[in-house]
């Protein structure tokens, strides 16, 4: 058995905002691994300035997977708790190695093309005029729910959207998301979270910077609207730290990117203790091209899960791998009328 990785800057249509700044252009890395008979792919879905993974030796340590790709995979996941992102490029190349056809990386009437995974509308933070005809362009393609990004603009513009939506459609037609990725002063928050409430506003994620779990508890505990904690997991590797940060926040939701908790045995960890405490859960993918959101996507509908995901990053980029997964009526779906397009 062969590995060889390839790195890939994906490159944005239009330069999306978040509290952290303005993303142009997001690299990431296909692990790519022949036997005598099969190929198989994987996406390691590193994001710069978020990912635990993203440090000098990165690429040096994907050089050591490809050198030690034959200590098989059970071997190679022990010595990347560090590295979660290549953790999902290794699991899927993996997966993939051994599908029908490369891409069947969990075989599913979703990968069969017969079911589709309901999904949130994601809009991106600018100025109101340009989030008020993202939000258009969501409403037209047919979203029931919709996740806006806040924390980076004037507060009260931010809301003055939220209230133009709610004037139009109730609560019980659009469910309303909020993702504020830490943007919120400790001080402040719960107010904010309270003006958010008489939105009917579904929930907020990472109102708060990660790492104040105490200051997050009284959060959770006090808010009028639920808390669902993203950026708060990155990092989390010992599954009785994942435990202790569940009991010691007790957040209504948490929201899991693969890519970034430890793939997808990183991920059932998760699940099975959120489960466990009564926390509910969403999965959403992290700005990968289509190879890791074609993994994401099949995986998350094996989940079984009833809630809106965040699965539609995949029109993003100019130069994504052209795939089957679609993007239509709020859902994505596996169309087996369209073919993969991804050479190695």
């Amino acid at each position: 058995m062969k590995a060889t990785f390839k790195k890939h800057t994906l490159i944005f249509k239009r330069p999306s905002g978040t509290s952290r700044g303005v993303l142009k252009t997001k690299d990431t890395y296909f692990i790519l691994i022949k036997d005598e008979v099969n190929k198989g792919v994987g996406e390691c879905g590193l994001l710069r300035g978020l990912s635990i993974d993203d440090r000098p030796d990165y690429e040096e340590k994907l050089q050591w997977v490809c050198d030690n790709i034959h200590l098989g995979e059970k071997k190679i996941l022990k010595e990347l708790e560090e590295f979660p992102s290549i953790q999902i490029g290794v699991e899927t190349a993996f997966l993939s190695l051994v599908s029908k056809d490369m891409f069947s990386i969990f075989p599913s009437d979703f990968s069969l093309g017969n079911a589709p995974i309901e999904i949130n509308g994601l809009i991106w933070m600018g100025d109101a005029a340009f989030m008020k005809s993202q939000i258009s362009e969501k409403l037209e393609q047919g979203f029931n729910c919709i996740k806006m990004k806040i924390g980076a603009i004037d507060f009260n513009t931010e809301i003055s959207v939220l209230e133009d939506i709610r004037k139009h459609f109730s609560k019980n037609q659009i469910e309303l998301r909020v993702d504020a990725n830490g943007a919120f002063k400790i001080s402040e928050a719960l107010e904010k979270l309270k003006t958010l409430s008489a939105l009917d506003i579904h929930s907020i994620e990472q109102p708060i910077k990660q790492g104040n779990w105490i200051d997050m508890a009284k959060l959770c505990e006090q808010t009028p609207l639920p808390i669902a904690l993203d950026e708060e997991l990155i990092g989390i590797f010992k599954i009785s730290e994942k435990r202790k940060l569940l009991e010691i926040i007790n957040p209504q939701y948490i929201i899991l990117k693969p890519s970034f908790v430890g793939g997808f045995a990183g991920t059932d960890e998760w699940i099975s203790l959120a489960d466990s405490l009564g926390i509910g859960w969403w999965i959403t993918s992290a700005l990968e091209s289509n190879i890791g959101l074609n993994a994401i996507s099949q995986y998350t509908f094996t989940k079984n899960s009833n809630l809106p995901q965040g699965l539609g990053t995949g029109s993003l980029y100019t130069n994504n791998v052209p795939s089957p997964l679609t993007v239509e009526n709020g859902t994505i779906f596996y169309d087996t009328t369209k073919n993969w397009d991804f050479n190695f």
